[in-house]
């Protein structure tokens, strides 16, 4: 069902960004969840972009609706209200096989537990989006993928035999076999020691450097963001640039 019919795609249709906007930007997202206790309103009008090839960081401490917003800007949720845009098309009058299918083309993922299947070897977790999306040649593609990430030997091991550097870096594979134009980082280093999680950043921003890819980044922890990329902080579901 698509949020506010036809009344609601109509303004959205209308309201749409001028030339040169970012390849992905968010305007007055606003996102209430509703219970017995009444109404709860975790995002209060955020405004958000970020360019090709740019990395982004969105700071706040656990349990601040992070995660909410990080659901809402990479279409996994619907904002309740406001506008997200993708290349210039707004994705909020969108119904859900054209979400499914804007997803799983332009968007990776990768989340702090991982979620890996575990019946699944590491190889066929990777393939996976790519089989979902149909795409071709896909096992070549995905062993030249874990051959870069160092885990080539690992291949056809279960996720229950990786490490937890091992398990992040299989799913980052995952995230970028159908060579997305951004992708979406949950806490990315939340479960790793110190020595580890550096591993793991330094192999993202390796790839925002090489391939020119997109990166937002979501973290309570301040020590992952370097002096490049652009950096917001998420307070009281509003988002303000810089570090607070």
């Amino acid at each position: 069902m698509r949020i506010g019919g036809e009344r609601e795609i109509r303004r959205n249709e209308e309201n749409k960004p001028p030339a040169g906007e970012p390849l992905l930007s968010s305007k007055e997202i606003f996102k209430v969840f509703s219970g017995p206790a009444g109404s709860l309103e975790i995002l209060r009008g955020v405004d958000f972009s970020i360019n090709r090839g740019e990395m982004c960081f969105i700071l706040g401490r656990s349990g601040s609706g992070k995660t909410t917003l990080l659901n809402v800007l990479a279409a996994l949720d619907r904002p309740t209200r406001g506008d997200i845009f993708f290349k210039g098309k707004n994705l909020t009058g969108l119904g859900e096989r054209e979400l499914a299918r804007y997803r799983n083309e332009n968007v990776g993922f990768v989340f702090q537990f991982y979620h890996l299947l575990p019946e699944l070897d590491v190889l066929e977790n990777v393939m996976m989006p790519g089989l979902m999306a149909k795409k071709k040649a896909l096992k070549s593609k995905a062993s030249a993928l874990l051959e870069r990430l160092g885990l080539a030997e690992r291949s056809h091991h279960s996720p229950a035999r990786l490490s937890g550097g091992e398990l992040q870096r299989a799913a980052i594979a995952r995230a970028l076999i159908n060579d997305p134009e951004i992708v979406f980082c949950d806490e990315p280093t939340g479960n790793l020691d110190e020595k580890t999680a550096e591993q793991v950043l330094e192999l993202i921003f390796e790839l925002n450097r090489t391939e020119k890819r997109s990166f937002c980044i979501v973290t309570h922890e301040k020590s992952m963001v370097r002096d490049f990329g652009s950096v917001y902080h998420f307070h009281e579901g509003r988002l303000a640039r810089g570090i607070i």
